[in-house]
């Protein structure tokens, strides 16, 4: 789906990579400017207590698995719930026929039609994008669900004869929902809580599924949800049907998580039949992963403590694009309180939350202009900074960079705890395994320097000869194309 992304075998280890960039950083401050000594002790503390030297990363990835095990042992016996999917199934690429997907994450949603063609893969693929009224988003289930069938049936009608179906025969969905479920089957699941600004209190506890089912059928949409499921298992699946490779998925976009494959007998909390496979997708939950081990700041703790779900989701608010951003003000706003880094008085936007995106962490990160004229722009078209010096554009990069590195090399921790707990950090029947892992999510795609990391950091960390068997691609639209895929594997027809 995307372009492939090698961790190569390289010599250089991805420390030695990372702690260049920042040696090169100061190295630049050094030589054109003499910055006040305080604020140098400030960039230099953050950097000794955002430290994730090799020794670290790895009691980090043994906690990760402890965690991973415990969570499948028993519901609430770890951090990380280890949700059962029960997709039990992944694409293989025998897939035909044509397959729909909902996706609802968000005050928009995508309808998506795919045309499967066995080994020759997607013959084409459609979608429409469609924004919901914000009355609806505080409404009745019956009003948000009757709004998308509708919505669904416009998909439909317009679509062409090739894309008919036979006589008899249903249409079938995969239905990506991207808010807290707790999942019974393939094909349901209730609502735990609403999120990203909805709040219908009466559809909490009720099966999302069942009451979508109900719209369709008001509506006169012909179609059953075959497959319910989350982005991240969407990526998974998508990468599968790319890369047969493929036994985990990550997303490093706003928020993170993983899901990965696991033997159906690694998991004692499953009271079900074995499915016939073998094997059950976990999604892990990972972004509520904690340990003692975790390289936390006292700008990690004062925004987690103002966040809406103190003490949840420690990992997430060190790694993901959600936070990187906000993490930087923080420290900007210190450095301009304690040592006058903007001037004489505090600029009044940098007190706001969440002011500094990380998209613009990252263009500031990568800007590579004699001047640094990307950074002074951003300072000034975000927190109304004007003239800034080259020494203080200079720290904010430092800055940047300690708080990406940090981030990127955690991630990468947390991968290699998936494969340790799969056994795919070893010799199996004396090979050594081939590991692809699906990665999605802006982070990951857009803020090079951060995956750069990853990846040197991933390759440092399972050694040269391991580094040959693992892989990252970039597996796009897991929640789109992947649903599909896992309503034609989970098909009423096969």
């Amino acid at each position: 789906m995307g372009k492939k992304v090698t961790v190569g075998a390289a010599v250089i280890g991805g420390a030695a990579v990372c702690a260049a960039a920042a040696f090169i950083v100061r190295c630049r401050m050094q030589q054109n400017s003499n910055p006040v000594s305080k604020s140098g002790d400030i960039v230099k503390e953050l950097e000794e207590h955002c430290a994730t030297p090799v020794s670290k990363l790895k009691q980090i990835a043994d906690a990760m698995t402890v965690e991973m095990h415990a969570g499948l042992a028993s519901e609430g016996g770890s951090k990380l719930k280890m949700l059962i999917t029960y997709v039990d199934n992944l694409p293989t690429r025998d897939e035909q026929g044509v397959y729909y997907a909902l996706d609802l994450g968000g005050t928009n949603f995508r309808v998506l039609r795919v045309q499967l063609a066995g080994k020759s893969g997607i013959e084409y693929k459609e979608f429409a994008e469609v924004s919901i009224p914000p009355q609806l988003m505080v409404g009745t289930p019956e009003a948000l669900f009757d709004y998308i069938a509708a919505e669904l049936n416009k998909f439909i009608s317009s679509e062409s004869e090739k894309f008919r179906h036979p006589s008899g025969r249903q249409r079938e969905l995969g239905f990506t929902f991207s808010f807290p479920v707790l999942q019974l089957s393939i094909d349901s699941g209730t609502l735990i809580r609403w999120t990203k600004g909805f709040s219908i209190q009466d559809m909490v506890g009720r099966d999302v599924v069942a009451e979508l089912t109900k719209a369709m059928d008001r509506q006169g949409v012909d179609m059953r949800v075959s497959a319910l499921v989350n982005d991240t298992v969407g990526t998974l699946a998508g990468g599968k049907y790319d890369n047969k490779d493929v036994a985990v998925a990550v997303i490093l976009g706003t928020g993170s998580n993983a899901a990965y494959v696991e033997r159906a007998q690694a998991i004692p909390k499953w009271h079900g039949p074995h499915p016939k496979s073998g094997e059950m997708v976990i999604n892990m939950e990972w972004g509520n992963f904690k340990s003692s081990h975790l390289p936390l700041t006292e700008y990690d703790n004062t925004l987690d403590a103002e966040s809406l779900n103190p003490g949840e989701q420690i990992f997430e608010k060190m790694i993901s694009g959600m936070y990187l951003g906000e993490l930087l003000r923080r420290v900007l706003y210190r450095m301009a309180n304690e040592v006058a880094l903007f001037g004489d008085t505090v600029p009044p936007k940098l007190k706001t939350h969440f002011i500094l995106r990380t998209p613009e962490m990252s263009a500031m990160h990568h800007d590579t202009s004699p001047d640094l004229n990307v950074v002074g722009e951003k300072l000034k078209d975000i927190l109304e900074i004007s003239n800034t010096s080259l020494s203080t554009r200079k720290t904010v990069v430092e800055i940047c960079n300690i708080l990406a590195t940090r981030g990127a090399r955690l991630a990468a921790a947390g991968i290699l705890g998936i494969l340790k707990k799969t056994g795919r950090d070893s010799f199996r029947d004396g090979e050594l395994p081939n590991t692809v892992i699906a990665m999605d999510g802006g982070l990951y795609e857009h803020y090079s320097e951060y995956r750069n990391c990853l990846e040197n950091t991933l390759n440092e960390l399972v050694g040269e000869k391991l580094a040959k068997h693992v892989k990252l691609i970039l597996s796009n639209d897991g929640s789109g194309i992947g649903a599909a895929l896992l309503a034609a594997c989970h098909s009423q027809y096969i």
